[in-house]
């Protein structure tokens, strides 16, 4: 099985000017574990995931300790740092060097990618243009028809 048969067609980007607030929203709102970030010419520049929230010290920001996505995203105190935060930009936190595969990566390498890389998906290219993302779901998604069709096995 190749990854065009198994990628995510229809998903969100984001550019790299983009408020940080504005990605994490995306993220919420279409469920997925990351964006492709696209450079003003439709090339992917970047990606910004999940991780890349949870785990960056470098951008000066304190998070509280507990649900900070929800503290956040609320209204109650802590004004003044929100407000730095939602004034970062998708380009400060992304990943510049996104894995990808091409449209013609099968099962076996597209899991040594995001083994390898300790990622949940990666972004598929046909002609260094992002055309989809293979992620767990997909894989999975891929098991279970699989599955489906030789009796469940």
């Amino acid at each position: 099985m190749l990854a065009l048969e198994l990628m995510r067609t229809s998903f969100a980007t984001i550019k790299p000017s983009a408020p940080l607030l504005d990605a994490v929203r995306t993220l919420l709102e279409t469920d997925q574990r990351g964006l492709p970030v696209l450079g003003d010419s439709g090339s992917l520049v970047g990606v910004i995931s999940e991780g890349d929230f949870l785990h960056r010290r470098e951008l000066g920001v304190h998070w509280p300790e507990g649900p900070w996505l929800e503290w956040l995203l609320s209204k109650e105190e802590g004004r003044l740092l929100r407000e730095r935060t939602r004034a970062l930009r998708v380009d400060a936190v992304m990943s510049r060097k996104p894995v990808c595969v091409d449209v013609s990566a099968t099962v076996d390498e597209i899991v040594a990618e995001m083994d390898s890389h300790q990622i949940s998906q990666v972004m598929v290219l046909r002609d260094a243009r992002v055309v989809g993302i293979v992620g767990r779901v997909q894989l999975l998604q891929a098991l279970e028809r699989i599955l489906a069709r030789s009796g469940g096995g």
